[in-house]
């Protein structure tokens, strides 16, 4: 069976790495993005450029009708998707009494419910054929909490438990649900905090620094291929030992 992947959010930083691994790795890989076009056009073109096959789709994941047009797409292009990866996320930092109604939801909906409908979409496929793998990318801030990011947080927290769930539920079937956990990954994310902080960070990870994309881009491809059949409904987290 043709391997087919679709990587939300994979124009920048982890979901990125993903995609380009995934894809030197032999599969045919949809990259997913909501507003960098430039960014997704430029990584199918130097994929291509190697030989891989790739395509490039927008859609707000948290919206089930652009999930379900981009898979239709894929299907099209590639065939049915085998493997999802649950990489599309937002991410900020505020007191908790100042988080808003819309900010709440939006983080709920891209996080969470762009999953749900991910899922929900390539699943039928996957049910007919006994045969699939979904992971889901939540946080070590889901695994533990952190403060000001008590939103961000949660929607992590909600990816772990539908993974464990949902491989309950799948592993009849043969259908693989896990869950890789990040630690502090070098990306665009942490623009947003002040300089010094990346090097106490660093400081605070007992391998002696920041996580790279591709740290996690390895730890996707390890879940995905066959080395990994027995394991499901697993979080593995690759943080450096942040959390330890």
């Amino acid at each position: 069976m043709k391997q087919v992947a679709l990587v939300t959010g994979s124009s920048r930083g982890i979901g990125r790495a993903i995609a380009a691994r995934l894809a030197r790795d032999g599969y045919a890989v949809c990259i997913n993005y909501i507003e960098r076009e430039d960014c997704a056009r430029e990584l199918v073109a130097q994929l291509q450029v190697e030989g891989c096959q790739v395509m490039a789709v927008q859609a707000d994941v948290a919206d089930r009708q652009q999930v379900n047009a981009m898979v239709r797409q894929v299907e099209e292009a590639f065939g049915p998707v085998t493997l999802l990866v649950n990489n599309a996320g937002i991410a900020g930092q505020c007191l908790f009494q100042e988080v808003s109604d819309a900010m709440w939801h939006r983080y709920f909906s891209v996080n969470v419910d762009g999953a749900f409908h991910t899922i929900q979409a390539v699943l039928p496929h996957m049910l007919r054929e006994h045969c699939g793998c979904i992971i889901n990318i939540s946080s070590i801030w889901g695994q533990r909490g952190a403060s000001c990011e008590v939103t961000y947080s949660s929607t992590k927290a909600a990816l772990i438990g539908l993974t464990r769930s949902l491989a309950a539920e799948l592993a009849p079937t043969h259908i693989r649900v896990n869950c890789v956990a990040p630690g502090v990954i070098d990306t665009d994310m942490l623009s947003a905090l002040p300089p010094e902080v990346l090097p106490q960070l660093a400081e605070q990870t007992p391998m002696g620094r920041l996580g790279q994309p591709e740290d996690i881009a390895r730890a996707v491809a390890f879940l995905a291929s066959e080395q990994a059949d027995f394991i499901t409904g697993q979080v593995l987290t690759a943080d450096g030992g942040f959390i330890l």
